[in-house]
């Protein structure tokens, strides 16, 4: 999984050491930084607190590099909703009393990486930051974040996102697509559950399983139950079986070249 330089924020939650006598070495070097927001002030600047107690800033115009406004700027609430949470900088530079950060440096680094390095089909580590009735956006690294469409969550159709992730989970995914422009990724979280044959496998003709029903309309062939995220089987028709409804099935017949599950209802 994602062996480059860039990971999401928080996925170790180490803070970085710093001290005077490192603080030169990380600024050659050009290393990404993390810390803990512990504060920001009334002009939305930052402050980090290091394990050694040596503090940092990072300035409002260097908090954000990709969601700006016309000034410049990142929204007030962009800047306070860092609070408390990690965040990845470099430093870049040293006053008579504060250690300047930047997180918009890391950023754009990263969105240089996704427009010009990073491919299609390439598996990468990331976190869920948020959950919307259509997706889940995941970080994948340097605070670049891609979309998860609802139907690239599961082979099984779902309601909500939340039916197969939550926030703050960690996450393997899979690059989708690319706008080599904005940057803008579009990723699939259903490839690593693995493909149909390989779940198939963990079932055999004559078993008795837990199922979910995924579909409480009545269809031409039956109805659908999730065995996996990924595999689906078919079974007849009941009335009364709600969405989400945890049953037992009994598997009918396992059909390896049209790729179908035949299921009872017990």
């Amino acid at each position: 999984m994602n062996t480059l330089k860039f990971k999401p924020e928080g996925w170790n939650n180490e803070i970085t050491k710093l001290d005077n006598e490192n603080i030169e070495k990380y600024i050659q070097k050009n290393e990404v930084l993390q810390g803990l927001v512990e504060k920001c002030d009334e002009n939305y600047n930052l402050s980090i607190k290091f394990e050694d107690g040596l503090r940092g800033i990072i300035p409002r115009e260097e908090v954000e590099g990709i969601q700006i406004e016309e000034d410049g700027l990142p929204k007030a609430n962009l800047c306070t909703g860092k609070v408390h949470k990690f965040v990845q900088f470099k430093v870049k530079e040293i006053t008579d009393n504060n250690i300047i950060l930047s997180r918009k440096q890391v950023q754009k680094e990263a969105l240089d990486w996704v427009k010009n390095e990073l491919q299609i089909g390439e598996k990468l580590t990331g976190i869920v930051k948020s959950i919307k009735p259509y997706g889940a956006f995941v970080e994948v690294g340097g605070g670049v974040v891609g979309l998860i469409y609802i139907e690239d969550l599961s082979v099984a159709r779902i309601k909500t996102p939340y039916e197969r992730l939550k926030i703050g989970q960690k996450v393997d995914i899979v690059v989708k697509s690319i706008n080599r422009n904005t940057g803008r990724i579009i990723l699939s979280y259903k490839e690593t559950l693995g493909s149909w044959e390989q779940n198939v496998e963990r079932f055999t003709s004559g078993q008795k399983v837990k199922g979910i029903v995924r579909e409480t309309e009545k269809h031409k062939n039956g109805i659908f139950i999730e065995l996996t995220p990924n595999l689906v089987g078919m079974a007849e028709y009941e009335e009364g079986l709600e969405y989400g409804q945890q049953l037992e099935v009994y598997i009918k017949k396992i059909d390896k070249d049209k790729k179908k599950v035949k299921l009872l209802i017990v």
